[in-house]
């Protein structure tokens, strides 16, 4: 055999390595895409800096699905829509010698629409897709009340807003999706403030549902917050909760219905309404002796309708706590109307209904939902896994498990029988998911905030809540006394901190730092809001120009309030202007403001008053 002359073969080898056939070594990633956050209709771009012997090829991936065309260095998605959130997006580099795959990056889009109560199942209020409005515009010289949009009674539930919605024959509008206690559904373009449908959700011969109680004389028509599903139907549908009475020859029939409405039209769809009716294995309050049952004369749903998962869930309250009731969830395909799934939180005892103060429940990405259950009968003897031996969960902090609809943990205070019994109970506030946060360790947490009449603020490790204990709380972290004048109302989240609005108090704000609460408040407002306190909401362009609304609705006249969101110091009010010129009507007692696209909408007794910056 003829060899090579010594520096002949270094030549060969050197070919080799510059070809990447010898050196068997795949390219290195030395910049992977990085997380990207933009507001929906934005675009999103994601690169990769690579090095390696030979020629490099690309190939992205979304979810782990191989993206067709996307084999460049940098990819692009041009625009963004909100179905694009949490995507994650990585990319394998290959030479001839192998491959390497990039670490994911997150994709966070916010939307601008608003489809369900408080912005999103986690129940944050937070519009982060907010252009328009800025700390340095919202003042009374430029901002102030632009519009009201009068409707045929009280407007209890939050509105909602869809943009661009093709309605047949009438163009392209943006709609203000908002409902009645007289029953009423409207649509209105929230820009001109044009009726652009409206439809009532009675039968023939019904009117609104009066209070069998007698508390109060004013009717109960649609006292939820809707919830909207754009991917629906053949413009996107809005799920409706209602209630409506019937007499004749002076007997009274109450009715509680589920509807599925067009978005673009208003029309019924899947062939609704359904009646609710239900029945759950138990011996509690209005009972046959094996199942309590469900009459629609005892209950109302207070609380936002929550989706999820192709299920629109109800959760019921009663009328004032006048028995007999217990606590009902019950849950509707979105496709159908079909009842999928039914849960009763004291089916062996009595009350626990559930309102949380029109706050929708809460629920996690892994299908998992949150509520507050008002006060009700709470069995403090316990099975071996330490949870209540009849099933009764009273005045608890509740996880349910969507596989099946059941309690999958609970936390109890340790005096929570006490308070119930008092009516002090912590189901009078709506509950919180946080988003995911890093202690001081390290470690990611998972957490929920949660008050009541009490003046408490828990927080749980929504892994593990705590349960019940008769002589401590197990819980992660419980801030005494922090909420002076109780919670009826809902908190807010941005930026690290989170806002409550208790009763008679200022507006608070609690830092979350290494995954914990502040143990006092960091900033409050200078103004008190009475009673119910307030719930507050907030706008940002996503992480800046932060701003807090809240409503003040003890005085008769409502007030809507902005604060700066990093020290909550004012910078409007509704009553700043002289001759009441952003005067827009007389309170309700739970009123969530909705912003949405440079305009701030709050309900009132008889319509909607929108505000913007004015012309």
């Amino acid at each position: 055999m003829r060899l090579l002359p010594f520096s002949s073969l270094l030549c060969f080898l050197a070919v080799l390595v510059l070809a990447g056939c010898g050196s068997g070594t795949p390219p290195t990633i030395s910049q992977g895409p990085a997380n990207r956050s933009v507001i929906a209709g934005q675009n999103a771009s994601f690169s990769v800096v690579a090095a390696g012997v030979g020629t490099l090829t690309y190939q992205w991936y979304r979810n782990g699905e191989s993206i067709s065309g996307a084999v460049s260095a940098t990819y692009n998605i041009a625009p963004t829509i909100a179905a694009d959130n949490g995507s994650f997006l990585s990319v394998r580099v290959s030479n001839s010698s192998g491959s390497t795959t990039s670490e994911p990056a997150l994709l966070t889009v916010y939307p601008i629409d608003v489809l369900t109560y408080h912005n999103d199942n986690a129940r944050t209020g937070q519009y982060l897709a907010e252009t328009i409005l800025t700390p340095s515009n919202v003042n009374q010289a430029q901002f102030g009340k632009i519009n009201f949009l009068p409707m045929d009674g009280r407007v209890d539930a939050t509105p909602l807003y869809a943009s661009k919605v093709t309605v047949p024959d009438k163009g392209v509008h943006n709609l203000l999706i908002a409902a009645s206690e007289d029953d009423s559904v409207y649509a209105f373009d929230a820009d001109t403030g044009e009726t652009i449908w409206q439809v009532s959700m009675l039968k023939a011969g019904e009117t609104p549902s009066d209070d069998p109680s007698g508390v109060h004389n004013f009717a109960i028509g649609v006292n939820a917050t809707p919830v909207i599903d754009r991917g629906m139907g053949p413009n996107g549908v809005i799920y409706v909760a209602a209630s409506s009475l019937l007499t004749r020859d002076g007997t009274k029939t109450y009715y509680q219905r589920v509807h599925a409405l067009d978005l673009a039209l208003g029309t019924e769809l899947l062939e609704g309404p359904v009646d609710v009716a239900a029945a759950y294995p138990g011996t509690g309050d209005n009972s046959n002796g094996k199942f309590v049952i469900f009459d629609p004369e005892q209950y109302r749903e207070r609380c936002g309708l929550l989706l999820l998962n192709g299920i629109v869930y109800t959760t019921w309250a009663s009328h004032y706590d006048v028995r007999p009731y217990t606590g009902w969830i019950i849950g509707y395909s979105e496709s159908t109307l079909a009842q999928t799934s039914v849960l009763n939180l004291t089916p062996n005892g009595s009350s626990g209904a559930i309102w949380m103060s029109g706050s929708g429940p809460a629920a996690d990405d892994l299908g998992d939902i949150y509520l507050l259950d008002a006060n009700g009968y709470f069995d403090t003897t316990l099975d071996s896994m330490g949870f209540p031996i009849d099933h009764d969960y009273g005045n608890a902090f509740v996880k349910l498990s969507t596989h099946g609809l059941a309690v999958r943990d609970y936390f109890e205070p340790d005096n929570g029988v006490v308070e119930s019994d008092g009516d002090i109970d912590l189901g009078s506030g709506g509950a919180m998911l946080l988003p995911d946060q890093s202690d001081s360790l390290g470690d990611i947490l998972h957490l929920a905030v949660g008050a009541g009449k009490d003046s408490n603020l828990y927080v749980v490790n929504r892994d593990s809540m705590g349960k019940f204990s008769q002589s401590n709380n197990n819980i992660y972290q419980e801030l005494v006394g922090a909420l002076a004048g109780g919670i009826w109302s809902s908190p807010a989240y941005f930026n690290n901190a989170v806002y409550y609005g208790p009763n008679s108090s200022p507006l608070l704000a609690f830092t979350v730092k290494n995954a914990k609460l502040s143990s006092t408040a960091t900033a409050r407002t200078a103004n008190i809001f009475g009673y119910p306190g307030t719930t507050p909401s907030i706008s940002a362009n996503i992480m800046s120009n932060g701003i807090v609304w809240a409503v003040e609705n003890a005085t008769g006249v409502a007030v809507l309030h902005a604060y700066h969101a990093a020290n909550l110091n004012e910078i409007y009010n509704s009553n700043q202007a002289s001759g009441g010129r952003d005067q827009f009507g007389y309170t309700l007692s739970f009123m969530t403001p909705v912003i949405a696209n440079g305009k701030v909408f709050v309900t009132t007794q008889n319509g909607v008053g929108v505000f913007g910056l004015l012309r």
